[in-house]
């Protein structure tokens, strides 16, 4: 070999040093804190029904929380679910939260207090709307819940805001055409087994540990909300427009849907806090968030798909400055 040729392989060789020294780099500034005095202090994160997604994600966010920043005080607070934690947020008793997109524009359509401070982290993963009722039972279609006792959630709950619009759609009152019951995921569950009730709606990531634990004692199934039924949820107006038609997956619950996909319809979760937050903290949060992923998704499957390129997409919510910073950092 030449000395010109060694010259170049050289060069060539030490190129090739430098970039993987870059690349090793730029993956340990991922896997490193954003800066050596992480934030501190206390936040209050609210959460959910202690067997429902929101309540086992935030745990285990709080837990992730508490390798990056050691400083920082997370309370959980339980909740009925995103009516509630939209209201919290806002009026300042809770810092952040988890909320469907629907109870978001809801509580912003309806100009509630505090509605103009709220500001999107991360858009995380879709809720799926699971209409359950026995197995042997004759109920086939949401019109078929005429005359029943349905659960349709607790007050203040996202479920309710859904139950009560696919009902609407579906040209049944839920206050006057059946026997209304504020049974949510915690209580649903045994109601149905009991006999107490016909059927309950609930909304959440798949699988819910409760109708997990469920298949395991009971023989139910879930009632199919088609998409002709979406379609008319959608002529309703206002927050319908976050409603999307689409099939449960037959891997959700195996051994009840026995490989078959139910359609449904689904809507995004946002994680949520407000304008006044510190967005030094909301950045570091929106880090965890997107960086834990891998390791919640072990345990909440739904955490499986967070997503850095759809995270940024918080409608109806403008980012908030901690999380734009994040986004902006990471961006190729």
């Amino acid at each position: 070999m030449s000395k010109t040729s060694a010259r170049i392989g050289r060069r060539r060789a030490l190129r090739g040093a430098a970039a993987g020294i870059v690349a090793l780099g730029l993956l340990l500034w991922w896997l490193l804190p954003l800066g050596e005095d992480p934030p501190s202090g206390t936040i209050t994160f609210s959460t959910g029904t202690q067997l429902g997604v929101y309540h086992k994600y935030g745990e285990m966010l709080r837990n992730e929380f508490d390798k990056d920043m050691p400083g920082l005080r997370v309370k959980l607070k339980t909740s009925p679910g995103s009516q509630e934690n939209v209201k919290r947020v806002a009026t300042g008793s809770a810092d952040f939260t988890i909320a469907a997109a629907d109870a978001v524009d809801t509580y912003e359509l309806g100009h509630k207090t505090g509605a103009g401070r709220l500001r999107g982290v991360a858009r995380l993963y879709d809720d799926y709307v699971q209409l359950v009722v026995a197995r042997d039972s004759g109920i086939d279609s949401v019109g078929d819940l005429r005359g029943k006792r349905v659960a349709i959630g607790p007050h203040r709950s996202g479920v309710r805001l859904i139950a009560t619009r696919v009902l609407g759609a579906a040209g049944i009152d839920a206050a006057k055409d059946i026997t209304p019951l504020s049974d949510g995921i915690d209580t649903g569950p045994s109601g149905l087994r009991k006999h107490r009730i016909d059927a309950f709606f609930w909304s959440g990531g798949l699988p819910t540990d409760g109708l997990k634990d469920l298949a395991e004692t009971f023989a139910f199934r879930f009632v199919p909300i088609r998409a002709s039924l979406v379609a008319k949820l959608h002529q309703q107006g206002g927050a319908t427009r976050y409603y999307r038609a689409t099939n449960m997956p037959e891997s959700a619950y195996p051994s009840i849907q026995n490989g078959v996909a139910v359609p449904t319809l689904a809507v995004s979760n946002l994680l949520v806090t407000r304008k006044d937050m510190d967005p030094r903290l909301t950045e570091w949060v929106t880090r965890t968030v997107i960086k834990s992923r891998d390791r919640i998704g072990r345990d909440v499957h739904s955490a499986q798909l967070v997503d850095l390129r759809t995270a940024i997409y918080t409608d109806p919510l403008p980012l908030h400055e901690g999380a734009r910073r994040y986004y902006r950092s990471v961006k190729p």
